[in-house]
């Protein structure tokens, strides 16, 4: 048999060009616009052939094998099977409560709400199963025979019960659904395992959660201290600016400290849960910093700004060559032993996906 050895930092590569994405992006947006947005099933299409075979996996590059077609069927059978069933039973629930019938028509709201929480769980599978199952690699491709209905049901109780203890047991419900959506995932004849422990995550996570309160008893004791000192040199304008002072201090906080010790959460969220998993006797790890996320997030919003919203259309060529070059793999895989998936194949594209616009690339 032959045996390939893996060396974690030789893995990955990518080898695109933002200018030579350009001459993809710039003609899918003018498309898109020119058939009200039609032409964005078939833009993503071409946005991922180029991105997929730009990027080398070991000695082979990747191929993607979905169509615009497969998105665009997915999109209907979305709207005709969840958005119009939603809408009648929304009209059905306020003409309930215009007749007074005030309870039931409540109750029947709210089943929207859970059917979008429920479809989005699902959503998220069906996308990483329909994804695997289009990308080849040495010709294999992945997939799941799980149909991800079970994974919705674990999606609402386990986000549920994530913020029931005052939010305490996120990590826990993200590094769970994080093992379950990728243990039943498969790649040629070999299934993945992810075992990420919320344990490594959740000092980051504190860091976080009890930042705002630190802060705000720091600012109280602080605007105090200043409102004494000021009074006490006799100087009503002192105190004033020192209130102003605390105010900017606040709104900084919120906008920049507590988006950055998120970033710094997610960032070991991240490393921790791509680490722990596993395809057979490869192991996977992702290197990216706190710093490396906040360079993305900061230079991603400029391009938008300064190209006064155009730069979108580059942000999925950053993203994807951000996640491929901080990506490694190390390990052994007997080529011999790669055979096709048996997995079955999904007829249609990630309409679920795509109608709640929460799309990873």
């Amino acid at each position: 048999m032959y045996q390939e050895d893996i060396q974690a930092e030789s893995a990955f590569g990518f080898d695109g060009n933002w200018k030579d994405f350009a001459r993809i992006a710039v003609p899918n947006l003018l498309l898109t616009i020119v058939t009200l947005g039609i032409y964005r099933f078939w833009a993503t299409t071409r946005e991922r052939q180029y991105l997929w075979s730009h990027t080398r996996f070991v000695d082979e590059r990747l191929e993607w094998t979905g169509t615009g077609k497969e998105l665009f069927v997915g999109f209907l059978l979305v709207m005709l099977l969840f958005a119009i069933p939603v809408f009648g039973i929304q009209f059905v629930s306020q003409a309930l409560i215009l007749r007074g019938y005030e309870l039931a028509g409540a109750v029947l709201g709210i089943l929207p709400i859970l059917a979008i929480f429920y479809l989005t769980g699902v959503a998220r599978f069906r996308a990483l199963r329909y994804r695997l199952s289009r990308t080849r690699w040495r010709g294999i491709r992945g997939g799941s025979d799980d149909q991800g209905l079970g994974y919705g049901v674990s999606y609402m109780w386990k986000t549920i019960v994530g913020y029931l203890p005052l939010g305490l047991a996120i990590p826990w419900s993200m590094t769970s659904l994080w093992n379950e959506r990728w243990s039943k995932m498969s790649f040629g004849p070999h299934r993945f395992d992810a075992d990420a422990d919320s344990g490594n995550v959740f000092a980051r996570f504190l860091l976080f959660y009890l930042s705002p309160f630190v802060f705000f008893i720091g600012a109280i004791i602080a605007g105090v201290t200043g409102a004494l000192a000021g009074f006490g040199f006799g100087s009503e304008q002192f105190a004033q600016w020192g209130a102003v002072a605390i105010g900017v201090a606040l709104v900084l906080f919120f906008y920049i400290g507590l988006g950055i010790i998120a970033v710094a959460y997610y960032a070991k969220f991240y490393r921790e849960a791509v680490g722990s998993t596993h395809w057979k006797d490869l192991h996977f790890g992702f290197e990216a910093s706190t710093m490396d996320w906040i360079k993305l997030i900061v230079v991603d919003a400029l391009i938008v700004v300064l190209t006064l919203g155009l730069g979108f259309i580059f942000l999925s060529y950053r993203h994807w060559k951000f996640m491929v070059t901080h990506l490694e793999a190390g390990g052994d895989i007997l080529l011999d032993e790669l055979t096709q998936s048996t997995t079955a194949t999904s007829r249609h594209g990630e309409g679920l996906l795509d109608a709640f616009d929460i799309g990873a690339f």
